[in-house]
């Protein structure tokens, strides 16, 4: 089972923070929101990725290439042209998968371009920007069991976002960012198996919420995991202030991890 990460999108309500580097880049504690999602999955043994890159996609590959240079001390002999590591990381089982899915293309196009590097029919989807203590076991023992196509993971944020309706755990309707909002909203930390490629396209005019999980929602084929826990996401430059003060109060929620 592989976690797709979907990290392609322009990120244009960050303003500035995004000028110069792609949304999950913007650091959280001095790492990227995406290196904390990562953490979230690797935690309950989910450590095999893929990530859809797009825009200033060499950004997110640079930082995996020299991982290891850029988290730790080292010395450098200029003669020899060696590096010799002073420090080791954690992530050492950690296999990221990056692939560019082109600058422009909506979510459901990145998806299904990124299917050839998926092994398993079950595989795990989430953005690049939502943080959670959320229980991946759970979650995927939730899906196994009912059977269905996707399941997406139900929160409880603020108003802004779209919202789930849903009955029993089954998807009733998906509507995307209604102007106020009283129930459960996409998180993502979704879990789906192969039949949803039935329902995208590589077009990069192909998305994901509008379209496939309408569609997905229609056809009985969509569940609901309710999320119990704390979830957040960083949408705008006022959220990215929040989870950095969090982490640096050591109130992080999301840091499940030693």
């Amino acid at each position: 089972m592989k976690t797709i990460i979907l990290a392609g999108g322009w990120g244009t309500r960050l303003g500035r923070l995004t000028e110069a580097i792609p949304k999950p880049m913007v650091p959280i504690g001095g790492r990227p929101i995406l290196w904390h999602i990562m953490k979230i999955y690797a935690h309950h043994g989910f450590d095999d990725f893929v990530v859809a890159l797009g825009v200033n996609a060499q950004i997110i590959k640079t930082y995996f290439r020299d991982y290891a240079l850029l988290g730790s001390d080292f010395t450098a002999d200029l003669g020899r042209g060696s590096l010799t590591f002073h420090d080791s990381h954690a992530e050492t089982s950690w296999r990221v998968t990056l692939a560019d899915t082109g600058l422009d293309t909506l979510k459901g196009g990145r998806l299904k371009r990124v299917e050839k590097y998926l092994d398993d029919d079950l595989n795990m989807l989430t953005y690049g920007d939502g943080l959670a203590d959320i229980d991946l076991p759970a979650l995927v023992a939730f899906h196994r069991a009912h059977g269905k196509t996707l399941t997406l993971t139900g929160v409880h944020p603020p108003a802004r976002f779209g919202e789930l309706i849903e009955e029993d755990g089954r998807l009733i309707r998906f509507e995307e960012k209604p102007q106020t909002s009283v129930g459960l909203i996409n998180g993502g930390y979704m879990v789906f198996d192969r039949r949803l490629f039935g329902y995208l396209t590589e077009d990069e005019h192909c998305d994901l919420e509008v379209g496939a999980f309408e569609r997905l929602t229609q056809d009985g084929e969509a569940m609901v995991y309710r999320h119990p826990g704390r979830w957040e996401c960083m949408d705008h430059e006022r959220d990215v202030s929040r989870l950095n003060r969090l982490w640096k109060d050591g109130r992080a929620f999301w840091k499940v991890w030693d």
